[in-house]
């Protein structure tokens, strides 16, 4: 026989007045951020630092079980901070204010990424670069493309997405390419997009749509400096792999 029968309900978990929680939850979380401060992130595992992000969500309720729930449904911590709304709020327990807390973590590590490469020259800031593409495109369920603009002394001046797409295909048009960098005095530009298989190998779509818009800001002047594709943890460079 089942535990409960079909018309009875199974009791909530308990919600706790403010100021009232156990102080086996209370303890927890305080040894949680005693912990992160002492030794930062890489002192907690995936579950553990997304409960202190839920803590100022969930401040009367038990978090743990959902902070599980997330990573067991999305995979790991940057892919559950990433994940759609609409993704999120599929999960029990995810309400308004957890969405919340979430996009605002992750809008929060994509500006700090940016703050690192903006108006620096590109060569010297490499690493940085492909951090802040992988933090802004490798969890993305769809194909974006992202131009980076350079000015003469190959510092970034601007970062444009200019199209979105579907799963495995982007629309994208050199013309509209090259015409946007000179309306921006750029002298140079780096191509990025991402694939949302996690594999970063070219398509012969990439390759040709590639030697499009390297043939036409070579007739303007320009200069192509790269085109990377970005992975889930990893990316491929077309200058590397000898594609341009």
């Amino acid at each position: 026989m089942p535990l409960f029968q079909s018309n009875e309900a199974v009791a909530p978990e308990p919600v706790f007045a403010a100021g009232r929680l156990p102080s086996y939850i209370r303890d927890h979380r305080k040894r949680l951020r005693e912990r992160f401060m002492a030794g930062g992130a890489d002192a907690l595992p995936d579950y553990e630092l997304l409960e202190l992000v839920l803590f100022r969500a969930v401040p009367r309720k038990d978090v743990k079980p959902l902070a599980h729930d997330l990573i067991e449904r999305f995979g790991d911590f940057s892919r559950v901070v990433s994940a759609a709304p609409i993704e999120l709020q599929a999960v029990t327990g995810v309400g308004a204010a957890v969405v919340t807390e979430l996009k605002l973590v992750e809008a929060a590590a994509q500006r700090l990424s940016r703050g690192r490469v903006m108006n620096k020259p590109v060569i010297s800031s490499w690493a940085a670069l492909l951090e802040y593409c992988h933090t802004t495109m490798s969890h993305l369920p769809t194909e974006q493309f992202r131009i980076l603009f350079l000015d003469r002394k190959n510092r970034l001046i601007a970062d444009e997405m200019q199209a979105r797409g579907t799963v495995d295909h982007v629309p994208v048009y050199p013309r509209e390419i090259v015409k946007r960098a000179l309306d921006l005095h750029a002298s140079a530009l780096i191509l990025v997009h991402n694939h949302p298989s996690g594999d970063p190998t070219p398509s012969e779509a990439d390759i040709s749509m590639t030697g499009q818009v390297a043939t036409a800001c070579s007739t303007l002047g320009l200069t192509l400096h790269d085109h990377l594709i970005i992975g889930k943890s990893n990316e491929l460079s077309f200058r590397s792999e000898g594609l341009l």
